[in-house]
């Protein structure tokens, strides 16, 4: 095997930073706390614990002031720059979504790449440079070398982007830096793109939340589900942070100490105040959040040193540990419904309330959303909230919406804030859900300011909850999963929504049964001031792990009572495209197989514009009938089997009859002419 050249290949790039004038460190130097630390705290190379030591590395400020950290990596093998994926993205990760160590370890891009995330992790630098560098000598003894540079930052989820070909740093220079950053900034990824990215990263997080929770409910004694909730809900709002008003909270500002007012809950508490009192709150939800997390945070068994460490710093470490590259890298996805479907889907409830909580899987949430048209203009409620993912994908679509239509950078960040503060109202009455939706709403933009800890049945009003408490929330998309324990399988929630709505449009997956007699009285009164649009049969799995009951979705235009000639769209979505299983130990439970995201785009489609939009669906799977609105039970309907015989179809069973009786008789004779000794 040839020799590797990487001390060569270090000699030639710190000549060149040197002649760059370049304050650079090399591999044992210290460039700052922040970065030290974080190089120190993450997983190294080989994935082992800490110890990452970047060849070279240097802090770069352009000409807004922004800092960039620059990581480089040598290696001394010509095929050593990089490993990519099918994608052309940086390979770090295996297909089963754990850290590529191998690849991590022996390319230099790879390597580089690996430090970026560190740094994305543990501080708040938010845009890194990832650098490798490798070579080799030719036959005559000339070095040659080859650079990788990579932009890693939140805008790219951690992967990284090529920013360019070089053949040396010296667009690391003073005077070429900010043409550099100007180039950078130009980068972009496509829509698919970063879909691809999307679904890789939340792959990732299911494999870290099934570690983190598999870790606290085998090693952390003495913890309830709600404590583990409460714990990870204060964790990752005290590490948050206000960019130049609250620091986020590190692991080492925790000391475990006894002292009265100093404990590690104390300090927790502490930093989640100040984080929400600059998140503009109402005193009275602000003072209900710390109350609530209190109870966890500050008890005496959590906050007791043993070994010179509480048991609330080990947790709030491992939390950090797994999951803050996720939630600082800003995914758009509901991470908390992933967390809260992760925490109880192995924790053994008896409890009809709690086992009556099933989450809506992303995809499913993104159908209902565009299935009630929602857009920049919509104003979303949603009655049994849950986690809120409902609300967060309404989110994002009204975002992507009016980020397309407004041009105006002024306009759009006014209209952004309208959305997440006016156009959401989300309702959940049990307390510990009702945390994790409060989250998932900052963490996906705080969108929390009209989350409420109430009964939809038999508290609310229809008002605002806070800031224009006198006003009524003018919904005209309601979403909805609803607790299916209740009178009609969750109808009632239904029913008091659109009571509230004037017009517009709803959506609602619930078990079929629902439709087909269950919530017959509830659905006729519906149908006096609504209408249904469309009945949809979905996946008997879409639940897989926590429900296996029928559902289906049915979508309604809200403020219309329902002719008995109104054209219904019936349609058999039983096959949706994609492959589901529920392997405890695999990382990959949801495999697009057929299609998904095309069957799904249909089904809109096919329940706004009709028969037209038929493509990957067959007529069998789409049925336009009509329903008695004075019946109530008659909402399941399917595509009409015709039972008449067609004249071709009798010629085929006459011929083939015709066929089998001449073989059988040719069969026979031949048998008996043997016998005959023929």
């Amino acid at each position: 095997m040839a020799k590797s050249v990487e001390p060569n290949i270090a000699d030639l790039v710190n000549s060149w930073l040197k002649e760059y004038k370049l304050d650079y460190k090399l591999e044992q130097e210290s460039l700052n706390f922040e970065i030290d630390k974080a190089l120190n705290e993450y997983a190294s190379k080989g994935g082992g614990t800490g110890g990452n030591r970047p060849d070279a590395k240097l802090i770069i400020q352009d000409k807004d002031l922004n800092f960039y950290p620059v990581l480089i990596e040598y290696k001394g093998y010509k095929d050593k720059l990089v490993k990519l994926d099918k994608y052309d993205k940086v390979e770090n990760v295996k297909a089963n979504s754990e850290p590529n160590y191998k690849n991590i370890n022996s390319y230099a891009v790879n390597g580089a790449v690996h430090y970026a995330n560190a740094i994305l992790h543990y501080t708040s630098y938010t845009d890194v440079i990832a650098i490798g560098i490798t070579g080799y000598k030719e036959f005559d003894g000339s070095l040659k070398h080859s650079i990788g540079v990579y932009y890693v930052s939140k805008d790219n989820l951690g992967v990284g982007q090529e920013v360019d070909q070089y053949t040396d740093l010296s667009f690391l220079q003073k005077n070429n830096f900010n043409a550099f950053i100007k180039q950078v900034k130009k980068l972009s990824l496509t829509a698919k793109d970063l879909e691809v990215l999307r679904e890789k990263r939340e792959k990732e997080i299911n494999n870290s939340l099934t570690k983190l929770n598999n870790d606290i409910y085998n090693n952390e004694k003495g913890l309830s589900e709600t404590d583990r909730v409460y714990l990870v809900v204060s964790s990752i709002i005290a590490t948050l942070g206000v960019p130049g008003k609250v620091r986020p909270l590190e692991k080492v500002d925790l000391k475990s100490s006894i002292e009265e007012g100093e404990r590690d809950g104390d300090i927790i508490v502490r930093k989640i105040n100040a984080f929400l009192s600059h998140k503009n709150l109402p005193l009275n939800k602000k003072q209900m959040i710390i109350r609530n997390l209190k109870n966890t945070l500050l008890a005496d068994n959590i906050n007791k040193s043993k070994d010179g460490e509480s048991q609330l710093k080990r947790v709030f470490s491992k939390i950090v540990d797994d999951l803050g590259i996720y939630y600082k890298i800003g995914l758009t996805t509901d991470f908390t419904g992933k967390l809260f479907n992760e925490m109880y889907s192995w924790l053994g409830f008896t409890q009809d309330k709690l086992n009556d909580v099933v989450l809506t899987p992303p995809y499913v949430a993104r159908l209902l959303v565009n299935l009630s048209r929602v857009d920049m203009n919509s104003y979303v409620w949603d009655f049994a909230t849950g986690s809120a993912g409902l609300l967060v994908s309404a989110m994002n679509e009204m975002l992507d919406d009016a980020k397309e239509k407004i041009k105006s950078p002024k306009e759009y960040e006014e209209k952004v804030a309208q959305i997440k503060g006016e156009q959401l109202l989300g309702l959940e009455v049990l307390s510990n859900v009702y945390m994790l939706a409060i989250l998932n709403m900052i963490l996906m933009g705080d969108g929390s300011s009209n989350i409420l800890n109430e009964d939809s049945l038999r508290d609310f009003d229809g008002k605002y909850a806070y800031g224009k408490e006198n006003e009524f929330f003018p919904a005209n998309a309601l979403v909805l999963n609803p607790p299916y324990s209740v009178e009609g399988n969750g109808m009632i929630f239904v029913e008091k929504a659109f009571s509230m709505m004037k017009s517009g449009y709803g959506s609602i997956i619930i078990q079929s049964s629902a439709g087909n007699g269950k919530a017959k009285e509830i659905n006729k009164r519906i149908l006096k001031t609504n209408t249904l649009i469309a009945s949809i049969k979905m996946p008997m799995d879409i639940f897989i792990g926590k429900s296996s009951v029928q559902t289906n979705i049915y979508v309604f235009r809200v403020g219309e009572p329902h002719h008995k000639d109104e054209t219904v769209k019936f349609i058999d979505f039983s096959i949706d495209g994609y492959t589901r299983s529920n392997r405890k130990k695999s990382s990959i439970n949801l495999k697009d197989t057929d299609f998904a995201k095309e069957r799904y785009d249909e089904v809109v489609n096919l329940v706004r514009f009709g028969k037209s939009k038929l493509n990957l669906f067959t007529e069998n799977q789409y049925y336009e009938g009509t329903i008695d609105p004075k019946n109530g039970s008659d909402w399941n309907q399917t595509a009409p089997i015709d039972i008449k015989p067609q004249l071709e179809e009798f010629k085929k069973t006459i011929s083939d009859y015709l066929s089998w009786e001449l073989t059988t008789q040719i069969k026979n004779t031949k048998w008996t002419d043997y016998n005959m000794g023929k």
